[in-house]
């Protein structure tokens, strides 16, 4: 049961698990997440974690099969611009391994921001918060539970 799960769950939050057996070797986390799970990448959310000019790390939640505008994710938070964060310090701050970081359930709340697409799906798939889990929930409870803004994105 990881922390994502157990947020969900204490809540009473209506949700479902899906599982399935992670291959080492995948190029990407989330595509395998989608032709595993037999789902449209569209629907299969990542979860990134940006490091802003002043320091701030904040969270970006968006399709897989999507690039991440860096430039529309600074502007959607109000920073002069946004950058990958370290591995290091996005384990550490979402208690989560790269590959398995949840939206929900982090160690320390960031400022989340979902893209705007998610909003065309009755539900969507994030990380559970391990490799090989995924979340179905509705984009309108991740948001809600999140207390996170929406905006485009994608490049």
């Amino acid at each position: 049961m990881t922390p994502a799960i157990k947020l969900l769950e204490k809540q009473k939050i209506s949700h479902r698990v899906h599982e399935y057996t992670h291959d080492p070797g995948a190029d990407s986390y989330g595509l395998e997440a989608a032709e595993k799970l037999g789902l449209e990448p569209q629907r299969v959310y990542k979860t990134l974690v940006l490091c802003l000019d002043d320091g701030a790390l904040v969270v970006a939640v968006l399709p897989v099969n999507k690039q991440l505008s860096m430039k529309r994710l600074a502007k959607a938070v109000g920073a002069k611009k946004a950058t990958m964060a370290e591995p290091k310090a996005v384990e550490r701050s979402s208690g989560y391994v790269l590959g398995g970081v949840s939206p929900l359930g982090q160690k320390k709340r960031l400022k989340t921001i979902i893209d705007a697409d998610a909003s065309m799906h009755k539900t969507i798939f994030i990380s559970a918060g391990r490799r090989g889990l995924e979340l179905e929930l509705s984009p309108v409870t991740l948001s809600r539970l999140l207390s996170a803004g929406t905006a485009g994105l994608s490049q």
